[in-house]
């Protein structure tokens, strides 16, 4: 399996491929996660309502400007990929593949606030009380967490889930920690289907002088 395939193949095999199923986890536990967790906590096929992604932005909230957007769809159909967004290529194929590695520029450090739009579709069944928790962490720390309700997804339907992210205010000194250590910035997002975990997804951060 390549690991320098596009953002568009990711998003097409990031729900499924091959993964490590652990215990099932509840929202309260995922909240209570004070480090990345090891592996996957649930396998692809825990996906049952075939929830796939298509696009994704992000956008500073305060000047406007876009920080990232690509659409999936159109980058399978062109084969360019996204020069932010890669695989891990020192990882195991099939983790590589659930995780997404982001090199943002060093001037990201100091939003204050973000906006991220994304685009995803849901199968023949209806996906009540969809719900997103994201847990950032730095060098095995939790630095932020965030949690986010969709609500109700009507089956077969293409929707738009725009969130608003309050960054955490950086020292100087942390803003020279995070550059200097390249991936050591992570995140899990957890998706839930009425307090079932469905999706696990993982992603790695570094910022360098663009």
């Amino acid at each position: 399996v390549s690991t320098q395939s596009t953002w568009g193949h990711f998003l097409s095999v990031y729900f499924f491929s091959p993964s490590f199923a652990l215990m099932p986890t509840t929202v309260e536990e995922v909240l209570a996660f004070t480090k990345p967790t090891s592996g996957f906590l649930v396998p692809l096929s825990a996906n049952i309502y075939n929830i796939t992604f298509h696009s994704f932005k992000i956008r500073d909230i305060d000047s406007g400007a876009c920080i990232f957007e690509v659409d999936g769809d159109k980058e399978i159909e062109s084969g360019h990929p996204s020069p932010i967004a890669t695989h891990p290529a020192d990882q195991d194929p099939e983790i590589a593949l659930r995780t997404i590695r982001y090199n943002f520029p060093q001037t990201f450090l100091k939003c204050k606030t973000i906006g991220t739009k994304l685009v995803f579709s849901v199968g023949d069944q209806p996906v009540p009380n969809f719900r997103m928790v994201e847990r950032h962490y730095f060098q095995d720390k939790l630095i932020k967490s965030f949690d986010f309700a969709f609500g109700f997804c009507i089956p077969n339907s293409t929707n738009s889930w725009e969130a608003i992210y309050d960054l955490p205010e950086l020292t100087g000194e942390q803003e020279a920690e995070i550059i200097a250590h390249p991936f050591a910035t992570k995140s899990d997002s957890f998706y839930f289907v009425d307090g079932q975990l469905v999706m696990h997804n993982k992603a790695e951060y570094s910022y360098t002088q663009q």
